[in-house]
């Protein structure tokens, strides 16, 4: 004998559907899922290092998220025209933070989504270690103004000083990989 198929729990088998009983129901459309543009950012960027002194300073920016809050990040911004990665680090480094440097190693990339516009970006920031060379620190000479504040911070003391945990495993790799300081 065939056992009788359990109804839905809460639902009567015997039940009118909404549609019997008068009630308007809309036919089932079909899922349209919003596909926003997608838009791909390289940046570059790093930690450049003062290793003139013990405390082994790091040389970061602080910017304000759209919701106004302080982030404190690694310097970073995108190739222009026809620079590669390393050279528009170097260059990005000493606009947002007066710092020149020189390229000891490459830290490696992270990569992140975020929305803006009507679009998602998938944004692409290749990190470099570079050694201070000379310049002081301010972030007059930042063209797109995004550097509100500028520090020094010992190395020692950046991942906690970071605002993104990306940013902080970078910080974590510039101490490992840094010659001389194990």
């Amino acid at each position: 004998m065939a056992q009788p198929v359990p109804s839905a729990p809460g639902r009567r088998t015997n039940a009118p559907l909404p549609s019997a009983i008068g009630a308007h129901v809309a036919p089932a459309q079909p899922h349209a899922s919003v596909q926003l543009p997608t838009v791909e950012e390289v940046s570059a960027g790093g930690v450049v290092i003062d290793t003139s002194d013990a405390e082994l300073r790091v040389a970061i920016i602080a910017r304000l998220n759209r919701g106004g809050r302080l982030e404190w990040c690694l310097p970073k911004g995108h190739p222009e025209g026809v620079e590669n990665n390393e050279e528009a680090a170097v260059r990005e480094i000493a606009e947002e933070t007066g710092i020149e440097g020189r390229i000891l190693a490459p830290l490696g990339s992270i990569d992140y989504w975020f929305t803006v516009s009507g679009h998602r970006v998938h944004k692409t920031v290749h990190h470099y270690l570079l050694r201070a060379t000379g310049g002081v620190l301010t972030i007059e000479n930042d063209p797109d103004h995004e550097a509100v504040d500028v520090a020094w911070v010992p190395l020692a003391e950046l991942a906690r000083k970071l605002s993104f945990p990306n940013e902080r495993r970078i910080a974590d790799l510039a101490r490992e990989v840094l010659p001389d300081h194990k």
